[in-house]
């Protein structure tokens, strides 16, 4: 971040799916043996959420190998390369307007905006198109980059941001499960993995100002930056900080809020929306240059803890039981927006 059990949804509030238990007769057979079938889709991707996996793929993505990741450098590309060929394993290409799974963030853009002589870098962005709303775009996003190498100390970035990109690798595993078995997502999900976070949000910004998909067809941006570790006033607790959910739609939080009741049941901590929060952590993370473009958000977090931006922040601190649970959140979340029938309101400012 930038410094400064299987779920059977309501239908009340999430509309794609239907009870288990409503009784089934001539009138509601096939809109029941359609909600049966969903809750079953969703149960098979929800299982692709491994904790062995997102473990796997962070011992990569934050090993000295990656030498920090910072914006533009060779280690930041080598794991930008260990990302992409987890997406070719699985068959999830990248949009079909772009030539490939990169989108150049030119030096010149982000040194004009505040950069410090950074070299060019790129975003990553792989796809799974919807099938019924395929124009309609939900977001999945974090950032693989990181503060690279200080004095010869590489700074591994294992919570930051490491763990909301593997997180969001596994999500797209879950919906290239789903999408296998015939199940895909009616809306389409673009995952984002964003550059030049930790200098100023650049890589987010320049898709915002060069969007592959038009901002006007993108339905909601779920970013995730930090979801690994907990801070000292949750320790050893199951919760997540969700900031920004209701600040553009009244509908954005309510979703969120039924897809945890019917998952992990975490504590969901809000202090972050408070328009007092000192640390203003909802203009510090890629989601808001989503949200300043009227698109609503919730961005995932696990606080600011004592490695935060240190040498220290390695995979050996990483509660891969809470990562596995708020990844597993996410998919929840993603998989309502994707999949009811009307897309969310947006109804705030």
């Amino acid at each position: 971040m930038k410094q400064l059990l299987l779920p059977i949804f309501s239908a009340i509030i999430l509309t794609s799916c239907g009870s288990a238990n409503t009784p089934i007769n001539n009138q509601n057979q096939n809109t029941s043996s359609s909600n049966l079938n969903n809750e079953k889709a969703f149960s098979k991707a929800y299982q692709q959420i491994k904790l062995k996996d997102l473990k796997k793929n962070l011992y990569v993505i934050a090993s000295d190998e990656m030498e920090g990741r910072d914006t533009g450098s060779p280690g930041q590309k080598k794991a930008g390369e260990y990302i992409i060929q987890f997406y070719k394993d699985l068959e999830i290409s990248f949009p079909k307007n772009l030539a490939s799974y990169y989108q150049k963030v030119p030096s010149s853009y982000m040194n004009k905006i505040g950069g410090r002589d950074l070299p060019d870098s790129e975003n990553i962005l792989a796809f799974i198109e919807g099938s019924e709303k395929p124009e309609e775009i939900i977001v999945v996003s974090a950032h693989y980059d990181h503060v690279g190498t200080k004095n010869g100390v590489v700074y591994n970035g294992a919570d930051d941001d490491g763990s909301g990109t593997v997180a969001v690798m596994q999500i797209a595993k879950a919906f290239q499960k789903a999408k296998k078995s015939g199940n895909g997502p009616k809306r389409s999900i673009l995952f984002l993995h964003v550059t030049g976070e930790e200098h100023g949000l650049f890589g987010s910004s320049y898709y915002s100002d060069n969007p592959v998909f038009p901002l006007e067809n993108t339905v909601a941006d779920l970013n995730i930056d930090m979801i690994g570790r907990d801070d000292a006033e949750n320790r050893g607790k199951n919760y997540v900080y969700v900031i920004g959910s209701e600040m553009l739609s009244s509908e954005l939080k309510l979703i969120n809020e039924a897809a945890n009741k019917k998952t992990n049941n975490l504590e969901l901590n809000y202090k972050y929306d408070d328009p007092k929060d000192p640390d203003r952590l909802y203009y510090r993370s890629d989601h808001y240059n989503f949200a300043k473009h009227g698109i609503p958000v919730a961005f995932f977090f696990d606080g600011i803890h004592e490695d935060y931006h240190k040498p220290t922040d390695d995979v050996e601190k990483i509660d891969f039981s809470l990562l596995q649970k708020r990844t597993q959140l996410v998919f929840a979340t993603a998989w309502e927006l994707a999949n009811r029938e009307a897309r969310i309101v947006v109804d705030k400012k």
